[in-house]
């Protein structure tokens, strides 16, 4: 696309990877209590409806003080049984729709789920995700992988790391400090990789049958993953949801870093002096001033040699097994605003996002002769997802990815298709078709004795979430997403291109590249040049 193009960061929405996964009931009944032996201490953790599970345990000390903007430390040990029944505090955040406002950087957190009766020596395969929220929100509370440890026999982990301007500060003197800056919420997450393949054994899992997962900026951390030298053999497969691969210069990222030091209060030109107002201001101060932060990646520093994107379309990653995918309205989340918009409102987003090209835009997604207060959002969410303006996510820009994946590994496509479920918040009259992080509810719903409460789940909903649940225990288990008495997955490689469409009642279909392509009006989108 042109270089107006938007590439909104990742989570600018609060609707990014919203809550809709909650946590088991706290009127759970649950049997004896077991103990694990970590390498820090042992936990004891709670037993409800046939999961164990074991939350908050510290992979990495409190990054406070001194340890502020420095890559992640081994945690002190402790003594005695360290109860592990509750979920740690999120990191700090300010306040969104992933959940309230935090101050808490004692939050290097851990969570682990496994079968009940499952001890050392299982060697089970094992599933990390990874939260999204734009890297600026979210934490590892967000979904409880009890229901995929339930019905496929994994263990499950999820985790905690640094956030926003406290994970992604780039700053000339941090940089002078450490050798690079900026990438310490991406430091925390590989630091939790590790603490896996150190402890996973203990809880019956297996080191090397592990699969990292992530949704948005979650996947988006896949993918950083997959290309960074440092996270190397701490994983055994891939799978990112609705996530790219973007990062950006240490020069870029220590100017943003500038700016949010003015804004909270710590300017001048000792670079020293700053760093130490920094370090020294209260984290409500640093949340106050992180308004308009934003975060991200930053290469051409150890953790990232080259561009993300770089390293990929050069086969320069890790060639893990893959699964990758997105919604089929991925735009339609973050379109949601310009409901009541009308027409001059729709045209000047396409003036103001397709420049000289706009006309072209919109003799693809015309105004139509009848129109409502939905009509601009849902023709600019179309727009948004079609040409992946919305951080390289969905539409052709899903397609491209895909493809450069299967140039090198074996590779998994998929498409939720399943455009008339619940809708992420009440909005009457607003259809959210399958917008961004719809298919949440369908893997991790909360549960009530076993039993789904996504309230407004139909039987061919319900249905949908026991075959993707199905499909992903597998691809953790085996590399494969293959299900029994379900719809084939074969390797994106196989025919011509083949894509698994995810849809409700058991009527998912695979399509091919060109039905993809032109649902997404791809040949058109090709032809507009993109910019990161």
């Amino acid at each position: 696309m042109t270089a107006s193009r938007i590439r909104t960061v990742l989570g600018g929405a609060s609707a990014l990877c919203l809550a809709v996964v909650g946590l088991l009931p706290a009127t759970a009944s649950a049997s004896a209590p077991a103990v694990v032996s970590t390498d820090k201490g042992a936990v004891r953790g709670a037993t409800a409806y046939g999961v164990e599970r074991f939350l908050g345990i510290p992979y990495a000390a409190a990054p406070t003080g001194s340890l502020r903007w420095k890559p992640p430390q081994s945690p002190a040990r402790w003594t005695g049984v360290r109860e592990a029944t509750d979920f740690g505090d999120p990191c700090p955040v300010l306040p969104s729709g992933n959940g309230p406002r935090s101050e808490t950087e004692d939050c290097l957190d851990v969570n682990v789920w496994r079968p009940s009766g499952v001890r050392a020596g299982a060697r089970l395969p094992v599933h990390v995700f990874i939260h999204g929220g734009g890297l600026t929100n979210g934490s590892g509370s967000q979904n409880d992988e009890s229901k995929l440890v339930r019905e496929t026999g994994v263990i499950g982990v999820s985790l905690n790391y640094r956030l926003g301007a406290f994970g992604f500060l780039g700053l000339p003197a941090l940089t002078e400090e450490g050798g690079e800056s900026g990438n310490y919420g991406f430091m925390d997450q590989q630091a939790a990789l590790r603490w896996v393949q150190r402890n996973i054994a203990a809880f019956g899992g297996n080191p090397r049958e592990v699969t990292i997962d992530g949704e948005s900026a979650g996947g988006w951390s896949v993918c950083g993953h997959l290309v960074s030298p440092g996270s190397r053999g701490l994983f055994a497969r891939a799978m990112i949801q609705s996530g790219s691969c973007p990062s950006g210069p240490q020069a870029r990222a220590e100017a943003a870093g500038t700016a949010f030091a003015r804004a909270a209060g710590c300017d001048g030109t000792d670079r020293a002096a700053v760093l130490d107002c920094l370090r020294s201001a209260s984290a409500g101060t640093l949340l106050d001033a992180s308004g308009t932060f934003s975060s991200g990646f930053v290469d051409g520093t150890p953790t990232f040699p080259i561009p993300a994107r770089e390293a990929l379309d050069s086969g320069r990653f890790a060639r893990v097994p893959v699964v990758v995918g997105a919604t089929r309205d991925e735009g339609r989340t973050f379109s949601a605003g310009y409901t009541g918009a009308g027409k001059e409102a729709y045209l000047a987003f396409v003036q103001g996002t397709a420049g000289d090209r706009a006309d072209e835009v919109l003799a693809r997604y015309p105004w139509p002769e009848t129109s409502d207060r939905y009509t601009a959002a849902y023709l600019i969410g179309a727009i948004m997802t079609d040409s992946g303006m919305i951080a390289g996510i969905g539409g052709c820009e899903l397609r491209s990815l895909t493809r450069t994946f299967e140039r090198y590994t074996p590779t998994y496509a998929y498409r939720f298709d399943h455009r008339t479920g619940p809708g992420l918040t009440q909005i009457p009259g607003y259809v959210w078709g399958a917008g961004h992080a719809a298919e949440l509810a369908y893997i991790w719903p909360s549960f009530d004795n076993g039993t789904p409460i996504a309230p407004l789940f139909d039987a061919d909903e319900r249905r949908l979430a026991r075959e993707m649940t199905r499909y992903w225990g597998a691809f953790t288990k085996t590399g494969r997403p293959d299900a029994a008495r379900q719809t084939a997955w074969p390797g994106y490689h196989s025919g011509k291109g083949l894509t698994l469409s995810l849809r409700a009642g058991g009527r998912s279909v695979l399509i091919d590249d060109d039905r993809f392509s032109t649902e997404h009006q791809c040949s058109f989108w090709d032809t507009m040049p993109a910019t990161q």
